[in-house]
């Protein structure tokens, strides 16, 4: 697991730690340049060239070794899964302007001494100690925020929490109005509007770095920098309050469930539309990660159930609509058995009638609940 860490990095430190960013995204560059020209480099050749390299240039020996390596190792990574995993594309470019610092560190490269993280090529940084360390920690990322924060993030062994036993069954419809509808009213996730409540002070900042920003060409101004900081700081406000309540909520429905079938919505189909806004507010991503992790984490049986015609399929008999059901219309009637529910709440119940296997088909929603016609628990 990994455990994070708030630190402190002077004015020397910081301006280190820029430096080490600079020669590790270097690297990173030169190994996307010579994956375009054809070379195709693996991670064998890559760590000869990096010696190669360090051994010409003093300005790269200056840099930690051990940080230059792992910024290869991951981009050997990164590119073995551009053509393992769907939707992942090839590493790209990263710019001094676009890209926030991250290095990573093995055992080989850091040390905790005297409560200070030690790096190599000498750099102390204290670090908030919010918490103890389980382990002794085996790698080490730092990075920075958006808001210029520096964080540590390390990798230790945690013994394993005792889950309490469960037999109940749960589904999962993913919402915007209610972020998550499940077959139990009682662990519906609500939409809170965290970013709503801000929305007043969000838009006052964004007005005066508007009021503030000096024509193309001319250096920025303190006013406008500070203002655009408070503006980063609501943002990050609000996605911490989104990711604390989608963290409290999956713990609750992973220690009363045991097998949990979630819609596996795409939350990016929704921010080409008007509801883009209250979509991204919802955090809808954010809560079906941490359901997704922490239950298997837990050892609780999580399927993943297609979102195709669960909405149009009656949770009592299994038939299918003959159109599709507009947003405006919240409430499901069934023609043929006159099964009436919420919208999301009858998609609920289909999504956990489907968890016979694993993954199912689009076409099996109907037929999955066919087969449970004979006993309507296996719905509800």
């Amino acid at each position: 697991m990994r455990y994070t860490y708030r630190l402190r990095p002077g004015a020397t430190a910081v301006a280190a730690l820029h430096a080490e960013w600079g020669r590790c995204r270097f690297l990173w560059n030169e190994a996307v340049h010579q994956q375009k020209i054809g070379n195709k480099p693996t991670l064998c050749r890559l760590s000869k060239m990096l010696t190669a390299a360090r051994s010409r240039c003093g300005w790269l020996r200056e840099g930690s070794q051990v940080a230059q390596q792992q910024t290869l190792r991951n981009y050997a990574l990164a590119l073995a899964h551009s053509s393992l995993i769907k939707g992942r594309r090839p590493p790209k470019v990263k710019q001094r302007k676009r890209s926030l610092p991250s290095l990573e560190y093995t055992v080989r490269g850091f040390s905790i001494r005297d409560g200070r993280l030690r790096l190599a090529c000498g750099l102390r940084i204290p670090v908030v100690w919010s918490r103890d360390l389980p382990s002794e920690p085996t790698s080490v990322r730092v990075y920075q925020d958006t808001l210029g924060h520096w964080y540590a993030s390390f990798v230790v062994r945690r013994e394993a929490q005792v889950v309490p036993t469960a037999t109940a069954s749960i589904g999962v419809d993913w919402g915007v109005s209610v972020t998550a509808t499940t077959t139990n009213p009682a662990f519906d996730l609500p939409y809170l509007g965290h970013r709503k409540r801000c929305a007043a002070e969000l838009a006052r900042m964004q007005r005066r770095m508007s009021r503030r920003r000096r024509p193309k060409g001319q250096p920025v101004s303190s006013g406008y920098l500070d203002a655009k900081r408070r503006a980063a700081r609501l943002h990050k406000k609000a996605a911490r309050q989104s990711t604390h309540d989608a963290r409290q909520w999956a713990r609750r429905v992973i220690d009363s469930h045991q097998l949990i079938a979630v819609e596996d919505f795409k939350p990016n189909l929704l921010f080409k539309s008007t509801m883009a806004r209250k979509a991204a507010d919802a955090a809808i991503g954010a809560a079906k990660r941490e359901l997704i992790e922490r239950g298997m984490r837990a050892g609780r049986k999580v399927v993943l159930v297609p979102p195709a015609y669960t909405t149009m399929t009656c949770a009592e008999c299994g038939s299918r609509a003959k159109s599709r059901l507009g947003l405006g219309m919240r409430t499901f009637r069934c023609n043929d058995c006159g099964y009436t529910a919420g919208r999301d709440l009858n998609a609920a119940r289909v999504i956990l009638a489907t968890v016979e296997r694993d993954r199912v088909g689009a076409d099996d929603v109907r037929h999955t609940i066919n087969s449970l016609r004979g006993g309507r628990s296996g719905a509800v």
